[in-house]
């Protein structure tokens, strides 16, 4: 496979930027490759500078649950950017934005608009402590919530990658009231609750976790955090920005039957464009400014044209969700049979799944990392140079999206199959 181009760009990329990447997996580091530079994308299918083509299994890491380029989305994004490109003032999409998020997920009684999942997790903290009147948090190890200062506590996603248990830059004041505890261990987190429950502000939570690979909650699990949470006064908190209106319409929420107080939206919501979205209990985001005493602001919040993009996707799917989500269920299935065909450990909720390269079950931060990464690497590898974009980390979700048709389906079943 020819990456010339690819190559010349990232030794130019690496004169202005850390390790030559706005984010850090994308170095590709763990899988021993020179990152590719991209060119463009349509469908399920993205290309390279040096004109590869790869079926994408990345799809921008999420967002892309319709594939690339979608001619509505499209259209809408484009006919908003005629009418301008930021106000930072209110308009009308964001009301309309804002009532198809309520419709889909009656939890989120009131919410505000934000530009990334890291701001909107960091402000529905803030809303949490400002509702509670309380300081401490729990969040579990593997879990990632963005690179806000609180949270780079034992995060997933690409401080796993990178071997990176916390961030330097983070002071010690930061972190003392964030508690950890073990996802899917019951135990871990009645034990903080027993020591200083009615210090307790808020659980926050991946209901299905994704940022150290797939790996769904036990039975029970999340319906114990809602009972303890509700015991003891303090919020529960569930992180999806991965899951909301990927699982299910109405996100993990929904499919999993538990209803959180607090919800964080990313990805899927704003339709490929930086948008996000926290929200809950009306009583609680009357706490934020101008109404209440938590303040949170953005010059770029409810931006036009990521807004047009967010309304044009999640009319898509609300209209056609009886066809995209067993389209998805079905197209992923065969990809978990191949890859357990091949011998590997998959973990696969709706159309995120990954294949865990160890003989342990996955069901925690501490099994995730007895994976074995140098052998993900060879997989990665083996994927990318058939024509297989998948992520170039261990720790990360393949994403399956309604574009995949069936040919890209069995190609990658063979890919997959074909690994030895």
């Amino acid at each position: 496979m020819n990456i010339t181009q690819s190559e010349k760009l990232y030794a130019q990329a690496l004169d202005f930027m850390p390790g030559g990447v706005n984010s850090p997996v994308r170095a590709c580091r763990s899988v021993g490759r020179t990152p590719l530079f991209i060119d463009r994308a349509e469908g399920s299918k993205i290309y390279d500078v040096d004109g590869n083509e790869f079926i994408d299994y990345i799809c921008s890491w999420g967002p892309n649950i319709l594939g690339h380029k979608q001619p509505d989305v499209v259209k809408a994004v484009t006919s908003a950017c005629q009418n301008g490109l930021t106000f930072g003032a209110c308009h009308s999409g964001e009301i309309e934005l804002a009532e198809l998020i309520r419709k889909n997920m009656p939890s989120i009684e009131m919410l505000r608009l934000v530009n990334s999942g890291t701001e909107a997790v960091m402000s529905a903290i803030r809303a949490a402590r400002g509702f509670t009147k309380r300081d401490k948090i729990v969040k579990f190890e593997g879990c990632y919530h963005g690179h806000s200062d609180g949270l780079l506590v034992k995060g997933g996603s690409g401080l796993l990658t990178n071997s990176i248990p916390n961030s330097a830059g983070v002071p010690k004041g930061y972190t003392d009231t964030t508690l950890l505890a073990k996802y899917n261990d019951e135990e871990s987190v009645q034990q903080l609750f027993d020591n200083c429950g009615d210090e307790i502000a808020c659980v926050i939570v991946e209901p299905c976790a994704a940022n150290m690979g797939v790996v769904p909650p036990k039975k029970g699990f999340l319906k114990f955090l809602r009972e303890i949470t509700e015991k003891h006064g303090s919020l529960l908190i569930f992180d999806e920005v991965i899951t909301g209106f990927r699982l299910s319409l109405g996100g993990a929420q929904k499919l999993y039957g538990v209803k959180p107080d607090l919800t964080t939206l990313g990805k899927i919501v704003g339709g490929g464009m930086p948008l996000a979205v926290y929200g809950g209990r009306k009583e609680i985001m009357e706490c934020v400014a101008p109404l209440g005493s938590v303040y949170q602001a953005g010059t770029l919040s409810g931006n036009p044209v990521a807004v047009s993009a967010g309304i044009a996707t999640l009319k898509i799917l609300e209209k056609n969700k009886d066809s995209i989500y067993p389209e998805l269920e079905r197209k992923s299935a065969k990809i978990e049979n191949a890859m357990k065909n091949a011998g590997l450990n998959v973990n696969r909720v709706g159309s995120i799944m990954t294949a865990f390269f160890t003989d342990k079950k996955v069901v925690d931060y501490d099994t995730a990392t007895t994976a074995d990464t140098k052998r993900y690497a060879e997989y990665y590898n083996h994927l990318l140079e058939n024509g297989i974009y998948a992520a170039p980390s261990q720790f990360e979700a393949m994403f399956v999206s309604f574009a995949h048709t069936d040919d890209d389906i069995e190609k990658t079943c063979q890919v997959i199959e074909s690994f030895k």
